[in-house]
């Protein structure tokens, strides 16, 4: 620990990557389940979270995601999510740069306070339309009267929702769509050239609660430690690139990421 912090002393640019593992402690349940609890309705995640599912059954992914809204609505950003933020406040402070690369589609390290967040997979309160493309914030629970109540996975099967009742753009009343990224699509080049930016001119760079098996953010590490850039890894577990990297602080991040970062 003491090593690490004369690291983080040093450091001008860190870059943090944030797993599932971080909001899991707020209650979010992970993205990529296992076992019996990895089905909602009988169906797989890697199932539903495709653009083929959606333009064949918008009803049933829109039922998905509004449950996912609500839940992660009704969470609260823990103590991993507030001290990223408060060590980025900190540093801003001292001409120094904290970029979080979030993993996560929930928005609670926004809602910590953190203001340079890169989204690698959009988030569950953004829309995007499927006919003219515009994109807008959306808070609503629920998104559309038609999906009050609908998404629960302990509920029996319900008739599937009328495609005129779904989500609607407000500029062309097109189909909206959740902005996220689905399995068999690419993340905005945008976003891949700001985290390039990010990642090429860290001098610390921090992963939590993340389980290295998610491309390409499972490469970012053993990529940087073999550039010579200091790396500590924040996990309940060890994962597959743990041996290769200069730190590692096992446990639940909301305890061992504070004492890290903030302790003096």
């Amino acid at each position: 620990m003491r090593a690490f912090r004369e690291t983080l002393a040093k450091a001008k640019n860190i870059v943090v990557l944030t797993g599932s593992g971080v909001s899991a402690e707020s209650g979010v349940p992970t993205f990529r389940y296992r076992g019996p609890e990895g089905l909602w309705k009988k169906r797989s995640i890697t199932e539903l979270a495709t653009p083929d599912t959606f333009r064949t059954n918008p009803s049933l992914v829109w039922e998905f995601y509004s449950h996912r809204r609500q839940i992660a609505n009704n969470k609260v950003p823990n103590a991993a999510h507030k001290a990223l933020a408060e060590l980025e406040a900190q540093l801003r402070e001292q001409n120094r740069n904290v970029t979080v690369i979030t993993q996560n589609i929930d928005r609670l390290q926004h809602r910590a306070g953190s203001q340079n967040v890169l989204e690698m997979f959009g988030n569950l309160f953004e829309t995007c339309c499927t006919s003219c493309g515009h994109v807008s914030d959306n808070h609503d629970i629920p998104i559309v009267p038609s999906l009050k109540d609908k998404g629960d996975p302990d509920t029996q099967e319900q008739a599937p929702i009328s495609v005129d009742l779904l989500p609607r753009c407000g500029n062309c009343g097109g189909l909206l769509r959740p902005h996220v990224v689905w399995y068999g699509e690419g993340m905005e080049y945008s976003t891949l050239a700001r985290i390039d930016f990010a990642l090429r001119n860290c001098d610390l760079y921090i992963q939590v609660g993340s389980s290295s098996q998610i491309y390409p953010a499972a490469n970012y590490g053993p990529m940087l430690v073999a550039r010579g850039v200091p790396v500590a890894e924040f996990n309940l577990n060890t994962t597959p690139v743990t041996e290769l990297l200069n730190f590692h602080f096992p446990g639940n991040c909301g305890a061992t990421l504070p004492e890290a970062l903030l302790s003096t």
